[in-house]
């Protein structure tokens, strides 16, 4: 018998929500009876015929339909067909969006509509009387064409076939601001839809284990699931296709960032066992690491792709002071786990080379993705990065990505009010533009005039999917649900209901919330030994009062 590979993932099938345009019947075209689509389905074909929608084509004129499913979802589509008189199969065009303006969209130049990592523009033969099913991309918008000059297709059913892991959400956040939930589950959701046999950057683009995307993806999964075994799988895949002097993904941040990751994993779940296994990889890498710093004690990382984000990849020198800060935030994390591995040498060589790297303090040179890591690796006081950098104009400059370290920065500034100021503003922005998942990128100077991604985008309007973007995500290329954009999600937990593991596999929590201008904020905690429930809320004095339950084997400490 030949291997099997199971999957963690399972089907579901989705009728749309709604249509959002379709010709006119004009002109030869027509389609009749669509709204039977927004009815509930069973997938199967049927000799009674009763209830189709019928669309007709002329020799001039062909009818489209743009069918919207709601939400971002992860998946294909399921065509389901009557007897039409022909009984010959009939081409239709599918296009697949993350917008509405995608799912309009040729694949051309002129505002980079691509079939890359998933193919989401194709022609299909939809059989007489029969099911086909067709895709494999993220999407929420279906548009279908009808090509065949003089055809009548007679159509019963168009669903979404939604493909993920079934999973509970075991952490919670909820507050008196229905905007931070409403982020806060947006975040959890993005992740949740990258969940696939491995976890993903994007679900449309790239569809790719991409180290440095995950760090905050697994901060997200930790907040929210607790352990998932996607984790490891793609920590591991990362490990053996990256044989060490190699960087993970051709970045050397990103080889940082599995030494990062291994440890805010090995935090939340304690598993020993797991850590033992990476034991010989981490030995290897850290030595590297601990070799690439000059006489000068700068870091020397050149043999590889010098990269914190996109949007700062023009800044070399901002580039190199965050990357000296992740060295030093690296090999911290390095001797920690050295120690549990009881590792002596290791640990002394990586605590020899943050002592050097302290001595060397490079200037952010007005990257706020640099200086929220010069605050985050004790570099630069964290007020001082704020006051005169993260807190600079605001929102402005701001990334997706990196956005999660300029609040983390915030916080340890103190400046928690400021945090939640710029979430609600910068990742409020996209949900208020129609966005059910964060996207691989966002800028505030695309906001005046944009249309939303859920409408047409009419005369004189920006189209915030496909007119903006840049490097690799321009135009339509544009990934808008991407995990590394879920910053908010663990943040909230962590600094808002005020939850941090104190010691390994969440044997002790530490709770200190920080309300700022809540009123009250209550959540859940996933641990290996169950989950932990807060309630706080302020009362008529401005004191906060904290209802707090916990497995009997977590230990709670108040502040």
């Amino acid at each position: 018998m030949a291997s099997v590979q199971n999957t963690a993932t399972v089907r579901r099938y989705l009728s749309p929500e709604k249509i959002t345009w379709q010709t006119p019947n004009a002109s030869g075209a027509s389609i009749a009876n669509a709204a039977r689509f927004l009815l509930p389905g069973n997938g199967q074909a049927d000799l009674a015929n009763q209830n189709m929608c019928v669309l007709k084509s002329s020799a001039t004129a062909h009818p489209a339909i743009l069918f919207d499913f709601g939400t971002e979802l992860h998946g294909g589509l399921q065509l389901v067909t009557g007897m039409y008189k022909s009984g010959k199969p009939v081409k239709l065009r599918v296009r697949f969006g993350e917008s509405v303006s995608e799912a309009m969209s040729d694949i051309e130049p002129s505002k980079n509509a691509t079939n890359d990592h998933a193919v989401r523009d194709m022609v299909v033969d939809v059989p007489w009387l029969g099911k086909l099913e067709v895709g494999n991309t993220g999407f929420r918008f279906v548009r279908i064409d009808l090509l065949d000059d003089n055809a009548a297709l007679q159509l019963k059913e168009v669903r979404a076939i939604f493909v993920y892991r079934d999973l509970p959400y075991l952490g919670s956040f909820k507050c008196s601001d229905e905007l931070l939930n409403k982020i806060w589950l947006t975040g959890a959701y993005t992740v949740h839809l990258n969940m696939q046999d491995y976890l993903w950057d994007g679900i449309k683009r790239d569809r790719l284990v991409w180290i440095g995307d995950m760090h905050p993806e697994i901060s997200t999964i930790s907040a929210v699931f607790g352990y998932n075994e996607v984790v490891p799988h793609s920590l591991d895949l990362s490990r053996d296709i990256t044989p060490i002097p190699q960087y993970m993904n051709g970045m050397v941040s990103y080889s940082m960032w599995w030494v990062l990751i291994q440890r805010d994993w090995y935090q939340h779940t304690g598993n020993r066992t797991y850590l033992q296994q990476q034991a010989a990889y981490l030995k290897g890498l850290l030595d590297h690491l601990c070799k690439k710093i000059d006489a000068s004690n700068s870091e020397d990382l050149n043999d590889g792709t010098r990269f914190l984000d996109w949007p700062s990849s023009e800044n070399k020198p901002g580039i190199h002071a965050g990357l000296q800060a992740m060295m030093i935030m690296t090999l911290k994390a390095g001797a920690d786990l050295s120690k549990v591995l009881k590792d002596e040498a290791t640990v002394q060589q990586c605590e020899a080379a943050v002592a050097r790297l302290k001595k060397n303090v490079p200037d952010a040179n007005g990257s706020k993705q640099a200086a929220a890591l010069l605050a985050l690796a004790d570099l630069v006081p964290a007020e001082k990065i704020n006051r005169e950098i993260l807190s600079v104009g605001g929102v402005k400059d701001y990334s997706t990505f990196y956005g999660y370290y300029m609040l983390q920065a915030k916080a340890k500034a103190g400046d928690y009010q400021g945090g939640l100021n710029d979430i609600r503003t910068y990742w409020g922005a996209m949900l208020k533009l129609g966005a059910t998942t964060f996207w691989e990128d966002f800028n505030m100077d695309w906001l005046p005039g944009a249309a939303r991604i859920d409408t047409l985008v009419q005369p004189g309007q920006k189209d915030i999917h496909g007119d903006y973007g840049a490097y690799c995500y321009k135009g339509f290329r544009h990934s808008l649900c991407h995990g590394w954009a879920s910053g908010p999600t663990p943040w909230l937990t962590e600094h808002v209901l005020g939850i941090s593991v104190v010691e390994p596999g969440c044997r002790v929590i530490r709770v200190a919330p920080h309300l700022g201008d809540l009123t009250f904020a209550e959540g859940t905690f996933p641990t290996p030994y169950g989950v932990v429930t807060v309630k706080h809320t302020r009362l008529a004095n401005g004191k906060i009062q904290s209802d707090i339950k916990a497995p009997a084997q977590v230990k709670i400490i108040r502040e």
